[in-house]
C-alpha cells in the first residue's frame, strides 16, 4: 500500500482510497455526499450511509481508485496474498474475485471526461511494448494529461467539455 493511500472502515467493510488512480470523476461525492463529502475531513464518513449504499458506490468509481473489502476478508490477509502475507490490495481480493475468468471489454466514454475501459485486456504501444494491464483503465480525451495515453484528471483543470 502507498503510503498516500488511505482506508476507511465501519463494522463490516474497509474502504480503500488510492489517490495515485483517481480522476476526480466525482461520481462519489455527487451519488453519496453524506459519504464521500471532500470539504470535510477526514472526507470519507463510513457512518453516513448503509454499506449497501457505500458499496454501491464505491463500485461505480470508473477507475478502482475506490474498493472495498469485507473486514473479515481484511483479517485473514494470508487467504489472498500468499506471496506476502503481511500485504494486501485490494487488486488481490479482486483477482480472487474474478477467479482468472476472461471478460470482454467494455467502453465508455465520461461525460467531460476520460474513456474509460474495463474488461481483460492489455494495452500495447506500437513497439509492442506492454504499457498496462488492469481490469480498468481511464485514457485522455482532453489532451492535457502528463501521463498520456492514460487520463491524469487535466481535463478537470482545463474545462474539457464534450
Amino acid at each position: 500500500m502507498n503510503k498516500q493511500d488511505k482506508q476507511y472502515s465501519n463494522d463490516e467493510i474497509t474502504v480503500f482510497w488510492k489517490p495515485s488512480k483517481c480522476v476526480h470523476a466525482t461520481i462519489c461525492f455527487r451519488e453519496l455526499i453524506e459519504v464521500f463529502n471532500p470539504r470535510k475531513r477526514p472526507w470519507v464518513d463510513m457512518n453516513g450511509a448503509s454499506t449497501s449504499r457505500i458499496i454501491e458506490v464505491v463500485n461505480k468509481c470508473p477507475t478502482q481508485a475506490l474498493s472495498y473489502m469485507y473486514n473479515k476478508d481484511v483479517v485473514n490477509k494470508s487467504a489472498y496474498n500468499t506471496s506476502n502475507p503481511d500485504e494486501i490490495t485490494p487488486e488481490d481480493v479482486l483477482a480472487k474475485q474474478m477467479n482468472n475468468e476472461c471478460a470482454d471489454a467494455r467502453i465508455s466514454i465520461m461525460k467531460n471526461g476520460p474513456i474509460l475501459v474495463e474488461g481483460d485486456f492489455k494495452i500495447i504501444d506500437h513497439d509492442g511494448i506492454e504499457l498496462n494491464q488492469s481490469l480498468m483503465t481511464s485514457f485522455c480525451r482532453c489532451g492535457n494529461s502528463r501521463s498520456q495515453p492514460f487520463c491524469d484528471g487535466s481535463h478537470r483543470k482545463t474545462g474539457f467539455k464534450d
